[in-house]
């Protein structure tokens, strides 16, 4: 009896003891050592560019612009009565330095056309900066200030960083130095619209205006990307952040330094996705690859045999899973190397040896700041055009057209819209299809300004008609 109760006793001491101490727990990590340590090297980076334009009530505003009359009778010029012709514009971002002699890393877009960079340090320190080069198709941009000593960022490897990890961003949004937020890794190799050289990091890290350039970190205090854009219907943070993997600016930074650009190699086709039905008519096993709409006429694929229709499989071993993969994969080979692609046609793969081709960039620049766009003239309707590629024309199976750059003056009074692409011009029940820009200013210059013109434009996927009454933009 005695020894049954000992044992009972035991097993209800043992019962509490393990009701009594909870569950080992994980404790949240602590950001603040990676803060101190880590954000010395964070940079602040303003800019100015000086905009030229009528502006005489202290706003960019065009005569023919509606609100224009709003101001001139509401709004009182600026001291002097004068029309000043030039006026700054401001703008924030971050940045980091990636060595002591002040090499510092940020956004191509962050430095675009100004005409005076200014970074200023956690200590308060200011300098003025010069571009050593740009590249705006991976938006990664190196500057330099003349400093000595400075405290670096460590670099890590975005290829060990797991989904789900946590993260944290330094930088200036609205201005607020050195700000600290965290998040976690939300995806890894994300392919944006119009994006196609960058394998994003998709974090929820809050970013806002002004953090862009700056650095995202791991725990163990190391660069794993540039925190780069957003994706906002209100234009602030929506828990959608994305990020340039450090390996690839360190790469586009590399060249940027040694030669002043980017070089790229190129196919010369247009491609798309393979779908799961699309597939199935081609008898792969499963939806993978790149499927090739067309070859560029001269173009390195089609000096080695490519057609319309292959589905690109490989490039020189690496595995195209989805067609976001080739732009990269290319890109990332240096012109002139002889490559081997596999491709899948008529039910079958079979290896095409071709030599890379270069994408024609813009130069970057070694000193000084990125040269500014030249001002294109508008035409009679106020309209900004250019002449679609030979690529883009097959591309949306057109045989002409132009594609709208800006709409100024009064004629952003009517439904057009920078993207629009002109088919044709139709007046008085004749109809002209647009095939040149010189051939669209002469049947312009037929018209007097009282004249109505209407204008056949591609939207998309869809074509509308829209009418200007009157010639009140542009010369």
């Amino acid at each position: 009896m005695k020894r049954l109760l000992a044992i009972a006793l035991v097993l209800f001491l043992n019962t509490f003891a393990q009701a009594e101490v909870p569950p080992p727990t994980r404790a949240l990590p602590d950001f603040a050592d990676l803060a101190e340590k880590q954000g010395q090297a964070v940079v602040n980076i303003s800019t100015t560019q000086v905009l030229r334009g009528r502006n005489p009530f202290g706003v960019p505003l065009d005569e023919n612009d509606p609100m224009f009359e709003f101001f001139r009778r509401f709004i009182p010029r600026q001291p002097g009565g004068g029309t000043p012709r030039e006026f700054e514009s401001k703008s924030l971002g971050s940045g980091f330095i990636i060595s002591a002699d002040g090499y510092i890393l940020t956004n191509a877009h962050v430095v675009e056309a100004a005409d005076e960079i200014t970074v200023r340090l956690t200590d308060k320190r200011e300098f003025k900066a010069k571009v050593i080069g740009a590249d705006k198709r991976t938006d990664v941009a190196l500057i330099r200030i003349e400093a000595a000593g400075l405290p670096t960022v460590r670099l890590g490897d975005p290829g060990q960083t797991r989904v789900g990890e946590w993260v944290v961003a330094i930088g200036s949004p609205f201005g607020f130095d050195n700000s600290v937020t965290a998040g976690i890794v939300s995806a890894k190799g994300r392919s944006l619209p119009q994006e196609n050289y960058v394998p994003f990091i998709q974090t929820d890290v809050a970013i806002n205006p002004g953090n862009s350039g700056g650095p995202l970190f791991n725990l163990k205090g190391e660069v794993i990307g540039i925190n780069s854009q957003i994706y906002s219907r209100s234009g602030g943070y929506m828990g959608l952040s994305f990020a340039i993997p450090i390996d690839v600016a360190m790469e586009i930074q590399n060249q940027l330094r040694s030669q002043g650009k980017v070089s790229r190699g190129r196919l010369g086709v247009v491609i798309q996705e393979v779908s799961k039905d699309l597939a199935e008519s081609l008898g792969l096993g499963k939806p993978m690859g790149a499927i090739v709409n067309a070859v560029e006429k001269g173009s390195p694929a089609d000096k080695a045999g490519l057609e319309p229709g292959d589905v690109i499989l490989k490039f020189d071993g690496k595995v195209i899973n989805a067609s976001a993969d080739l732009p990269r994969a290319v890109a990332a080979t240096k012109p002139g190397t002889r490559s081997v692609v596999q491709v899948w046609r008529k039910g079958a793969a079979r290896d095409i040896t071709l030599v890379v081709g270069e994408i024609v960039e813009e130069a970057g620049v070694r000193s000084g700041r990125i040269p500014k766009p030249a001002e294109q003239a508008a035409n009679r309707l106020g309209l900004v055009v250019s002449e679609l590629s030979e690529d883009k024309k097959r591309e949306l199976k057109l045989p002409g057209g132009l594609l709208i750059e800006d709409v100024r003056g009064g004629t952003a009074r009517a439904d057009l819209r920078p993207g629009d692409i002109i088919l044709a011009l139709i007046s008085k029940g004749a109809t002209t299809e647009v095939k040149s820009v010189d051939q669209f200013n002469k049947l312009l210059a037929q018209f007097d300004k009282t004249s109505s013109v209407t204008l056949l434009i591609r939207r998309g996927e869809s074509q509308t008609f829209v009418t200007i009454k009157g010639f009140s933009g542009g010369n």
